[in-house]
This record gives C-alpha cells, structure tokens and sequence, in this order.
C-alpha cells in the first residue's frame, strides 16, 4: 500500500535560502512528514543551480500568440532553456502533485534567487503546455508557501503574496501558508516549536489536498488568513478600469477578485467579491488567458504604429551616457 501511495503522490520541496537555514529546515521537516506518509519527496535548493534571468526577449509570448492562430506552429520554449537549469527544474515541478516553497524575506518581498527562478515561468505555463500537447498530463498540482523572516509581518508584507503570484503559470493551487517570523539565524526556527508544528501541518494539509478529488480541493489553511476569500492575500487596492474596461471598485493584488471592501462582524475588513468578481481570477487557467489576449492585442496594436516612431526608437537608441 505504501508502495501505490508513494507512485500516487510526489513532491517536490523548492528552498531558495542558504543550505541548513531556517527554510531549509521547515522544508525538511514537511517533506519528513509527507514521507512517513507514503509520499515520493525531493528537495531542490535553488543555490545548488543555474538559473539565468529573463531577457525580456518576448520569444515565449510571440509563440504562443502565432501558435493561437496557427496551431500547426511548432513551440520551441524559452530561449535559455539550453542554456541553465530552468527547463529541467521546471519539467521535473510539471510531474509533481505537490510543491511546498521555503523563501526567505528581504526587504519585504521574496529573495531575488526565488523570483530570478519564478519569472522564467512564463515559457513554461502549464495550461497552454497542455493545450499543445508538451506536457500529456496535468498534474493538478497543490502547493503550500512559506515565508521566512527575522521580524514580524510588518517586515514581510509583501513576500508571501509576492510568493503567490507565482503560482499561476504555473496552475499551482496554493492550499497553505504560513509565515515564520523572528527567526533570523540558522536553526532559529528550532527555538519556536509551534513553528515547526506549524510546518507539519502544512505537509498535513498538503497530503490531504492531494488525497482529495481534484474539483473537491479547497483552502485548508487558516481561515481567517488575508483580506480576499478567493486567495488569502492580504493585499487590496482601489481597482482601475483593465484594457477591456472591466472595472471593480477594489481588486486582490495577488488573484485578481474583485469586489468591495467590506467589515466583517468581527471588525475585520473583507473583500466580498462581486458577482462577476472572479472574470479575471488569475487562479483560473481560462481567465487568465484572457492576459494572453491583452498581449496579443497590444503587440499589434504597437505594429500598428511602429513605424510612425522609427527614428524617434532610432534616436534613443543611440544615445550613450557614461556608466560605471
């Protein structure tokens, strides 16, 4: 029995924080967890590879355009994908039901070694791999985010969200969270054990997103978490009207929920999101296409008018200051 769990489940444990630091340690007692439970489990600290930065190049996004109109184009991925450890870290995450992410916080946000490895995802996102037939299967993967900081949340405001926005190219449902917090040097986090115990019941949690069917599959973290009761961010803003004209009056930075701002009975303020509130939640593989159409729609509109502003482009691109 152990033996058909193990080949059911598999998870993979992403650290992107110095080796035998807090993070690492978290990851290592969740993955611990899921293992005595049956899983298959691998640990990748992202400091052990290669990962070179986007380019900006646009490569991923033209094919995937040329390929939404011409469906016999052949997709060639990303431009790097020879080039670092991305394409195989990325392939190796497309065969997992469950991914558990360790980031320390830096200046409030994720430490840039994770976000360099996340914003390759791009070339990569699962749903439109699936929809050409790269990837054969979907693994409906489930995913549980920890941050890691020296301080409290106000020192980390914006690592865990940030953390979750990376989740949708690559259509992982984020089902935990949790931030520790006052542990600064290596093994800090032993000193606070219901940190740890916290941990463990993220792996717990996970097990059970994965034992679950997948349209069944629901938020198991703490509910009372964020603001927005689609993602659990804690993150609102006033909404802007989007290219298309779609407007709320507050939207969830992270998912994309709109909605209004609202005090719950315990004084709590919430997001209620509107009735047609998640047409552009970014958890939803079909919503989110709908930013490829933005993309598509852009690019050509740009085309349009390139030529009007080619020696004005030429004049800047000339232009040479001194540097250091």
């Amino acid at each position: 029995m152990a033996e058909e769990t193990a080949r059911k489940h598999k998870v993979m444990g992403i650290c992107a924080g110095m080796h035998n630091g807090n993070g690492e340690i978290a990851l290592k007692a969740a993955l611990a967890r899921l293992q005595e439970k049956g899983a298959d489990v691998e640990l990748v600290n992202l400091f052990d590879y290669n990962i070179l930065p986007c380019t900006g190049c646009e490569g991923c996004t033209m094919q995937m355009g040329a390929i939404a109109q011409d469906p016999t184009k052949e997709y060639k991925g990303c431009v790097l994908k020879d080039k670092d450890d991305v394409d195989r870290l990325v392939a190796e995450m497309h065969t997992c039901n469950g991914v558990l992410i360790a980031v320390p916080s830096y200046d409030l946000q994720p430490s840039s070694l994770y976000t360099r490895f996340a914003q390759r995802f791009l070339a990569y996102e699962l749903s439109f791999l699936l929809s050409i037939g790269v990837v054969k299967e979907n693994p409906h993967t489930v995913a549980g985010l920890i941050a890691v900081g020296g301080s409290k949340h106000d020192w980390q405001t914006l690592t865990l969200e940030s953390l979750q926005a990376t989740m949708f190219t690559m259509s992982l449902t984020v089902v935990d969270r949790y931030m520790i917090t006052r542990s600064a040097r290596p093994g800090s986090v032993l000193t606070f054990p219901d940190q740890m115990e916290r941990v463990v019941k993220m792996a717990d949690n996970v097990w059970q997103a994965m034992e679950t069917p997948v349209e069944e599959r629901t938020w198991l973290g703490d509910p009372d978490d964020g603001v927005c009761p689609n993602c659990h961010s804690s993150l609102v803003y006033p909404g802007d009207p989007h290219w298309d004209g779609v407007e709320f009056p507050w939207e969830c930075a992270v998912c994309g929920a709109g909605g209004d701002l609202v005090t719950d009975e315990n004084g709590k303020p919430r997001l209620k999101i509107a009735e047609n509130g998640l047409i552009r939640d970014r958890n939803d593989d079909k919503a989110r296409a709908e930013h490829l159409n933005e993309i598509i729609k852009t690019r050509i509109e740009f085309m349009q008018k390139r030529d009007s502003i080619q020696d004005e482009y030429k004049r800047y691109c000339k232009m040479e200051f001194p540097t250091v």
